[in-house]
């Protein structure tokens, strides 16, 4: 079945396309488009109609664009419309009234990715289940995803994130969500707010389009839940609670993980469920929580859920583990290059800690951007988590981690390095057979390219 015909997409964003098309699908880069995509002429760091010839070259059935673009004419298959990105959001609104798939909405400070990750699994078992790609979160990410989304659908998941205020809720307006979640407030993104408290209003705009017919899934046991609380009760949504407090809806009783593997003990409304992940993490465990309680609100069945939770891993840079032979021997990597923030950071370091590893545990650490004007008393606090006291050897990267440095204790074994490339310099020597090494740091660090050296040192 075809994901867009011309003449949908014409009703749908009030275009003109002068040529019959059909489209198996959306793309907004060359670089990755499939034959028999529609191509959205963006415009970002590039003008997306530059590319508009390359993605006909490379197979496209059509171009959505505000212009006819050089290199192309009038008898190509185009959707001329007056604004690219307002036409994307329309298809977005279109795509979302004509199915009747339930819609759950994502969001938090940490482990939106995972979490959608987990209800792709659960809810493929149970129906035909669209979800976002990678981290497509933002004021195009959503509206892609949703343009993307089969008709016929049982299930969609829609990551949807934040940089500051107002961002969350014409994204969740346009999602029209079923369910929304929110997993957690943290001191992330501080630049744009005074507090915690501010971020937490921020995460509780996903709520606001719920009405007496749709879910809130909350965490019981954050210091701004009552925030969160407050905009559910004012729509009048369905609110499902998850966390360790007695009192939650789904709550945690234990988390027990070793060799890549999770153990989770749950109950709901008193019955008792366990379940397994390949993964390492209490964080995991609460996320998965969030995830059990939104398939069951959508009607997935218990069983298959809780057989289906075995078949998830922690997606690459969010945790994923794996043995790598280096030497006559191997060594264990965690990869948690993908971001890092406070909790988050202590979280990964929980695992490491908890690991259990024949050689040393080594943290290789860069900084956590976006933490405004106290960034400096977030790093250097780094140091006092309890977790750190089974960690052997710590490798901070980056100005900000020097305050971690200098406060952590003089017995643990450190290093601190002003850049990544210094750092990737000496990584063969930094590390040694059977060390258990986690890797973490935010986005704009790159820390990702010392997991790739890594790797490559380890050949």
């Amino acid at each position: 079945m075809n994901l867009w015909t011309s003449k949908d997409a014409v009703k749908a964003t009030n275009g003109i396309s002068k040529i019959n098309w059909v489209a198996d699908g959306i793309s907004i880069d060359t670089r990755n488009i499939k034959p028999g995509d529609l191509f959205v002429a963006l415009k970002d760091k590039r003008d997306g109609h530059e590319f508009v010839k390359a993605a006909f070259e490379k197979g496209a059935s059509a171009a959505l664009v505000s212009k006819v673009p050089d290199g192309v004419n009038e008898n190509f298959p185009l959707l001329v419309v007056e604004d690219v990105f307002g036409a994307l959001q329309s298809m977005a609104k279109f795509a979302r009234a004509r199915t009747k798939a339930k819609i759950i909405g994502v969001t938090g400070s940490v482990g939106k990715t995972s979490t959608k990750e987990m209800l792709k699994t659960i809810l493929t078992e149970n129906g035909k289940t669209h979800a976002a790609e990678k981290s497509y979160n933002n004021h195009w990410g959503v509206p892609l995803t949703l343009a993307r989304m089969p008709k016929n659908s049982d299930f969609a998941i829609i990551e949807i994130g934040m940089n500051s205020p107002n961002e969350i809720r014409p994204l969740a307006k346009l999602a029209a969500l079923d369910v929304a979640i929110v997993l957690n407030v943290a001191p992330v993104h501080l630049k744009a707010f005074k507090n915690v408290e501010e971020i937490a209003f921020a995460k509780a705009e996903i709520f606001e389009n719920l009405t007496s017919k749709n879910s809130a899934i909350v965490n019981n046991d954050l210091s701004t839940t009552q925030i969160l609380l407050k905009t559910v009760k004012a729509v009048g949504a369905n609110l499902v609670t998850f966390g360790q407090k007695d009192k939650s809806d789904f709550r945690l009783v234990s988390s027990t993980w070793h060799k890549n593997k999770t153990s989770v003990k749950a109950k709901i409304n008193d019955q008792n469920i366990h379940f397994d992940f390949c993964a390492e993490g209490d964080h995991f465990s609460m996320n998965a929580l969030a995830a059990f309680a939104a398939a069951e609100l959508v009607g997935a069945d218990r069983k298959i859920t809780t057989q289906a939770f075995s078949n998830w891993q922690a997606p690459k840079g969010r945790g994923e583990r794996k043995k790598i032979k280096f030497g006559l021997g191997n060594i264990e990597l965690i990869d948690e290059s993908y971001n890092a923030n406070p909790i988050s950071m202590a979280a990964a370091l929980k695992v490491l800690s908890n690991s259990k590893s024949s050689g040393r545990k080594i943290a290789i650490l860069g900084e956590m951007g976006e933490l405004g004007v106290e960034e400096n008393l977030f790093h250097s606090d780094l140091a006092r988590i309890e977790g750190i006291k089974e960690i052997d050897v710590f490798y901070l990267v980056g100005p900000l981690m020097r305050f971690m440095w200098d406060e952590l204790p003089d017995y643990k074994e450190s290093k601190w390095f002003e850049s990544i490339d210094e750092l990737i310099m000496e990584i063969g020597s930094l590390i040694a057979v059977n060390d258990t090494i986690m890797v973490k740091g935010s986005n704009y660090t790159k820390v990702s390219k010392i997991v790739e050296a890594i790797k490559k040192v380890s050949v």
